[in-house]
């Protein structure tokens, strides 16, 4: 029962990490975009 509970522990949080990576990621892209958009206003 400890194991079964162990594993499912796991599983949940890397479920989150990689949920959490998904979230950065796209966040960074956004961020991205729009300094290139300054960029470009700038020019």
């Amino acid at each position: 029962m400890k194991k079964l509970l162990a594993m499912s522990f796991i599983l949940l949080l890397s479920a989150g990490a990689l949920a959490g990576c998904n979230t950065i990621s796209g966040a960074g892209q956004d961020i991205e975009q729009g300094g290139e958009a300054v960029q470009d206003a700038a020019s």
